[in-house]
């Protein structure tokens, strides 16, 4: 009498020798690679996955020591686009996939054709630009208005995931760019273009064609109204570097954030300026945010911000309003409404001669730099100080810090690279948390005085003093 086989002891099946598919009977052809005489019986132990063993197999490449592996093919080339290139890392990783994403005119497609112009000219190898949302006319017109026109640049105007594939085979470009990642469907997947599933499928399959030819991929994403990238979340991971293209339409200033890299600092932000001929790398653009006056200004302080691990030297300016009944504004521009309201309210707590319970404030930064970080705090609060008691602050004066509730200035990161930042644009006196100061056995800048305040009284105390010398 025959016995029911248990679970534990080894069970007859077959698999293809070519493609390691396991059909549940012998047969002569595999249905799954169309391989004859492939189908083999043999005994498979293994852990069981949706009631199937999976089994071992001879991998496609054999694992090797970790030092014995070369990193030449996984050196990144410069894009010639010197901006882009810091937040890369050095530049464009071949084989590897970008993503992109911005919302709509704030410049994504003007710059990614520079890139292409710039690497067909440069890396000695083609470059293809794919427009899912324009023909191939009308990205002629841009190129000529850019003047990215070059011989080894290629275009073409497809929506079709094969298509795409196809000028691959045809161009073999060393930079491929899908503008935008929404507009390609993959033949055979469900949804509609743009959907959840079909940008998951064009995705992973172009970053599987990437990957495997050694093409340095760009894709353009859209966002969503809160900012985000658009599509599945998946997408994010899928790519090995994301990047947030920023901007104000109302303002010539572009920043484009890295958000991940597999090759580099995630933290990275890149400058760049619109011109009506195109988009231009700010290798310094402090100069965007800062006026030039003639004469002292009161309600002015200037401040250096981070933006990444870049260091910004930023003005700040307020302006304090006629008394009002009720509640009076509290305006801002470029900078939080949050720190905004809770300086106001240091100021009135903690200096007796600054009366704001009743004077409408307005504030801003200048050049469309958008600060958030508290160390513009004790900036901000001397630009408001400044303007209630018509004191105009010296314009050698820079203030770093953030403001605590009980009016004390707190130490914030990266001060030794702000205060360079500040010296070598010319400014003389700073005002820094205690602890931020040059330590024992160091100097401040060259030319600098760097004073450490511990409060709000001092701190307007030192800046009047700065601003008689």
């Amino acid at each position: 009498m025959t016995t029911s086989r248990t679970r534990a002891e080894p069970r007859p099946a077959y698999q293809c020798d070519a493609c390691g598919h396991q059909p549940p009977k012998w047969l002569g052809r595999c249905p799954e690679c169309n391989e004859w005489g492939s189908i083999v019986e043999s005994t498979l132990t293994g852990p069981v996955v949706s009631g199937r063993v999976v089994s071992s197999r001879l991998p496609s490449e054999p694992a090797r020591p970790i030092a014995t592996i070369s990193a030449a093919p996984a050196r990144a080339v410069p894009s010639g686009v010197s901006e882009l290139d810091r937040v890369l890392g050095g530049g464009l990783v071949p084989g590897a996939v970008v993503l992109l994403a911005g919302e709509p005119g704030v410049g994504k497609s003007t710059l990614l054709l520079d890139v292409a112009q710039q690497w067909a000219a440069g890396a000695g190898t083609p470059s293809l630009v794919v427009s899912g949302e324009e023909s191939v006319s009308q990205v002629r017109l841009r190129a000529e208005r850019l003047g990215a026109l070059h011989e080894r640049l290629y275009l073409a105007s497809e929506s079709d995931l094969g298509a795409v594939i196809g000028h691959l085979d045809a161009v073999k470009p060393g930079l491929l760019i899908i503008d935008s990642v929404q507009t390609i469907s993959a033949p055979g997947t469900e949804g509609v273009p743009g959907g959840v599933t079909q940008v998951r499928a064009v995705t992973a399959a172009l970053v599987s064609v990437a990957k495997e030819r050694g093409i340095a991929t760009v894709l353009v994403g859209h966002v969503t109204k809160d900012g985000s990238v658009a599509g599945p979340r998946v997408l994010e991971h899928l790519v090995d570097v994301v990047l947030h293209f920023e901007g104000d339409k109302h303002s010539s200033l572009r920043l484009v954030r890295g958000v991940k890299n597999r090759f580099g600092a995630a933290d990275e932000v890149g400058c760049f300026e619109m011109h009506e001929t195109g988009i231009v790398s700010l290798a310094d653009p402090s100069g965007l945010f800062l006026t030039r006056y003639n004469e002292p200004v009161p309600g002015t302080c200037v401040t250096v911000a981070m933006e990444g691990r870049r260091a910004m030297v930023t003005e700040v300016q307020a302006l304090i309003g006629a008394q009002v009944q009720g509640s009076p504004r509290r305006t801002v521009s470029g900078l939080d409404s949050a720190r905004l309201a809770m300086v106001l309210a240091v100021l009135q707590r903690r200096m007796e001669k600054i009366k704001l319970h009743d004077r409408e404030v307005f504030a801003a930064t200048v050049g469309g730099i958008r600060v958030t970080e508290p160390s513009a705090d004790l900036a901000m609060a001397l630009a408001v100080a400044s303007g209630a008691l018509n004191l105009a602050m010296a314009p050698h004066l820079v203030a770093i810090g953030e403001v605590g509730l009980t009016g004390e200035v707190r130490r914030v990161g990266a001060a030794g690279r702000r205060l360079a930042e500040a010296a070598r644009l010319g400014f003389r006196f700073a005002l820094v948390p205690p602890g931020c100061g040059p330590g024992e056995g160091d100097s401040a800048p060259k030319g600098m005085r760097v004073v450490e305040v511990g409060d709000l009284q001092s701190a307007v105390q030192w800046a009047a003093r700065a601003s008689a010398e």
